[in-house]
């Protein structure tokens, strides 16, 4: 199917089953139960899911699949941003040019930029990346944020953030369209909400949209990952230095890996514009960078499904967990005695609500030192470590004569 195996396409059929399914499973609890804030079904959040996971999946390509180590990537997610807003401010609110150019921008971002830092490897190459990536946020929030070139507030309008105005062309904008991002006239936040007894799910137009796309980026990486330039790309991350002994010229190989994982976070930019038609400066910091590093790892880097699981698993820390404060502790604990709820209102406040990041970081920990290969590279090594397991008492039954029990023939 696809051109996939049969593994792969059950792996991209469970991946469109629980994408599209997502707005019901993230709302496992009833909408007036206390438990409801941890449902993360709403439109906001799972949008950044998807956007998100197609971010990671292309950095994953780089990363995982050849090696190379960028802390730079955010400069293609901001670039993307704005060549999406300014698609709006010229064209109009239909999503599809501005996705378009995100792309095509990230691309040729990614290749200049790429052109020069692949001439190094290792931390020279990373170090390269985050000058680059530094460099083009100084760029967005100072120098191309001055009035130039006849425009007011340059290329990116500096620290305010590129936005649309009323008085931009709009030359495709008509008077019936809406006024806000839109798929051929059907409003990204657009919402339609269906009420089950004491559940409440909200199925939204820009949600879909960016599950699609996340899942043509997703089946786009299976067959790089499955195809001779992926094995390729692989032969790269194994020993690169033997590659070149033998002739093989690497230099081409990784910086189109470098590219197509840019044009990913381009494509990933512009869906965050089209989800908020704002781009800001602050897409291009060096924590953006940080954060799908992040989401990598813990996933689980060179695995297909990692990198949208750990970006999952991030932007629900950061939504979700980050709105507990003491006041929500506080109402947890209002049935135990004064002393034990205070002691532990002011334990849990410290990996919750502002402390949110000290709990993503033990989680980091744990997955670093004792699952090197990420959460999906534990399950895997599990689930093999259970079979072997299976097997071994198994044959151990068959040598001390116990033989295991078969099933009877067709003809019994």
């Amino acid at each position: 199917m696809f051109g996939l195996n049969r593994n792969d396409t059950l792996l991209l059929l469970f991946v469109a089953l629980i994408t599209f399914a997502a707005p019901i499973l993230m709302n496992p609890f009833p909408t007036d139960s206390a438990m409801a804030q941890f449902n993360a079904g709403y439109p906001d959040l799972m949008q950044r899911f998807v956007i998100f996971g197609i971010f990671a999946i292309g950095f994953n390509i780089l990363f995982g699949l050849t090696g190379y180590l960028s802390f730079g990537h955010a400069a293609f997610l901001g670039a993307g941003s704005y060549a999406s807003v300014w698609m709006f401010k010229l064209l109009g609110y239909n999503v599809i040019p501005g996705i378009i150019l995100s792309v095509i921008v990230a691309a040729i971002f990614a290749l200049a930029i790429g052109y020069i830092s692949l001439r190094r490897s290792g931390i020279y190459f990373s170090i390269l990346t985050l000058a680059f990536a530094q460099m083009s946020f100084a760029l967005a929030y100072s120098v191309l944020g001055t009035d130039m070139f006849g425009l007011k507030g340059g290329l990116t309008n500096g620290e305010t953030g590129l936005q649309v105005y009323t008085s931009d062309p709009q030359i495709f904008h008509s008077a019936d369209a809406p006024s806000l991002p839109h798929l051929f006239g059907i409003p990204m936040r657009a919402t339609e909400v269906v009420q089950y007894g004491a559940w409440e799910f909200q199925f939204n137009v820009g949600f879909y949209l960016c599950a699609v796309i996340m899942l043509v980026a997703f089946y786009l990486s299976m067959r790089i990952f499955r195809s001779p330039f992926g094995l390729m790309l692989r032969a790269i991350k194994t020993n690169q230095n033997r590659l070149n002994y033998t002739g093989v010229n690497t230099r081409p190989y990784a910086l189109a890996a470098f590219v197509i994982s840019g044009m990913y976070a381009g494509l990933a930019g512009g869906l965050l514009s089209a989800m908020d038609p704002l781009a800001g400066a602050e897409r291009m910091q060096w924590t953006a960078s940080g954060e799908v590093v992040l989401m990598t790892i813990l996933g689980g880097a060179g695995t297909m499904l990692g990198p949208v699981l750990g970006a999952g698993i991030i932007k629900y820390f950061e939504n979700i967990f980050s709105k507990i404060d003491k006041t929500v502790l506080e109402g947890w604990f209002v049935a135990l005695p004064e002393g034990v709820s205070d002691t532990l209102v002011t334990v849990m406040s410290l990996f919750v609500g502002k402390g949110w990041h000290l709990t993503l970081g033990l989680m980091f920990m744990i997955v670093v030192i004792f699952l090197p290969g990420g959460l999906i590279g534990g399950l895997i090594s599990g689930g093999r470590r259970m079979f072997r397991s299976k097997d071994r008492s198994a044959t151990q039954k068959v040598k001390s004569g116990q033989t295991p029990p078969t099933t009877p023939s067709a003809a019994e």
